[in-house]
């Protein structure tokens, strides 16, 4: 078996300009394994403008977000990126150079399965799925929703693949409801990349630093329904919360997006105007509520739109509370969330909503997980108690379970093996 791989990482840079560490740790932990990698991104799609708040034709912000994020976090790879934007104009290396490295590739890392697969890959190479929305994709890839565009062409993209990786941790457990829609799925976890966080790790926050998450409200473009049953996004289950700064007593601070579902259906119809105005409306709407509840609320993608900025955020908290899509948590996946491990690394303990992932997590100290707004409270109360301790066992568990060299080592074991 070949040590040194040829690995292509597809993901979703460029189409959403906002933290985007994800794609980028996969990217530097298989470099720090020795691999040749390279980023690609190709999705046939407009990409989000955070500073205009709405989606452009134009790709000179999103390519100019990727080149700036790998020149200073990940400076080895800062020529090793291409940008396809709507399928037709490349950034980053020229296109016949990617090709090349298409065609000599061991292995197309799809992260989040919203890259096209390159049209000039070596027959050998292997091409591999990461479902990062475990629940949410296989239902819609089952159900087809009409309001699910291109959904048809997606199941074809999917299935063209010859590994299927989950973060559903649970997917062969008997409790998880998740369809395995005939796919071979092996589990897998979102990597991190230790040493970028270390200096946060290395500052304690105040007593009087709030707590916070990074959330969307809803990203669904429509319902999701499957046998009967409708599964929600993280609105649903974050409503639950709402009484939490009354019950802790703490400060706590939430970063919203994607609060408006009525504004796709103006998008889909082009009525861009009536688009922004409704979603506008409903965010004044649900932030003048968490507000009204003791929440301290900005705008997500406002306090994202920079890969600094949203270490900056990680880094102004005294930790992490959130809850989980309900369908992570109804169809008991066992996913666990690659913000969370950020926070984790940054020495930042984790309160989250238990998804099923406790059976293969340590949870307890560092990482803690609620079923209710009872506990989520006391969760908190626990670790304000012993705080130090709390801190160093969330790095630890970091380092133990999420480290990059880890994950990804078992990554590409898995995709070479035949089994």
């Amino acid at each position: 078996m070949k040590t040194r791989l040829r690995i292509v990482v597809g993901g979703l840079l460029g189409l959403y300009p906002v933290g985007g560490w994800h794609y980028v740790q996969y990217l530097l932990g298989l470099s720090r394994l020795g691999h040749d990698v390279y980023y690609h991104e190709d999705t046939w799609m407009w990409p989000y403008h955070p500073i205009e708040k709405t989606y452009t034709p134009d790709g000179d912000y999103s390519a100019k977000y990727i080149r700036d994020f790998l020149s200073v976090y990940a400076p080895e790879l800062c020529e090793n990126w291409h940008y396809l934007h709507l399928h037709e104009t490349s950034y980053g290396m020229p296109r016949s150079e990617f090709d090349e490295v298409c065609r000599s590739a061991d292995i197309f890392l799809n992260v989040g399965g919203g890259c096209t697969i390159p049209e000039e890959l070596s027959p050998n190479c292997v091409k591999v799925i990461i479902d990062t929305d475990p629940g949410y994709n296989q239902i819609v890839l089952t159900e087809l929703f009409d309001w699910s565009e291109n959904a048809e062409r997606w199941r074809d993209s999917v299935a063209a693949h010859d590994r299927f990786l989950t973060y559903a941790e649970n997917i062969h457990s008997p409790e998880c409801l998740i369809p395995k829609l005939g796919f071979k799925w092996k589990t897998t976890r979102p990597p991190v990349v230790p040493d970028l966080w270390e200096d946060i790790a290395r500052v304690t926050p105040s007593v009087t630093t709030p707590w916070t998450t990074i959330m969307s409200w809803n990203v669904f473009k429509g319902r999701l329904l499957y046998q009967g049953v409708e599964y929600k996004s993280k609105g649903s289950e974050f409503e639950k919360l709402m009484d939490l700064p009354r019950l802790t007593g703490a400060p706590l601070k939430v970063g919203v997006g994607g609060v408006s579902t009525e504004f796709r259906w103006f998008e889909r119809h082009g009525w861009q105007s009536a688009a922004r105005a409704c979603s506008f409306v409903a965010r004044a709407r649900t932030f003048k509520r968490l507000a009204r509840n003791g929440w301290q609320v900005v705008d997500g993608p406002h306090v994202t739109k920079t890969p600094a900025q949203y270490r900056d955020f990680i880094a102004n908290s005294r930790g992490e509370i959130s809850p989980a899509k309900h369908v992570y948590v109804a169809m008991r996946s066992g996913w666990f969330s690659e913000r969370s491990v950020c926070y984790l690394a940054a020495g930042r303990p984790v309160i989250v909503q238990d998804t099923g992932f406790r059976s293969v997590l340590p949870t307890g100290e560092g990482l803690l997980v609620f079923a209710s707004l009872e506990e989520a409270a006391d969760a908190v109360r626990k670790v304000e108690m012993a705080y130090a301790r709390h801190a160093k066992a969330a790095k630890a568990i970091a380092i133990e379970c999420f480290g990059s060299d880890r994950v990804l080592q078992r990554l590409t074991d898995n995709v070479l093996s035949k089994a």
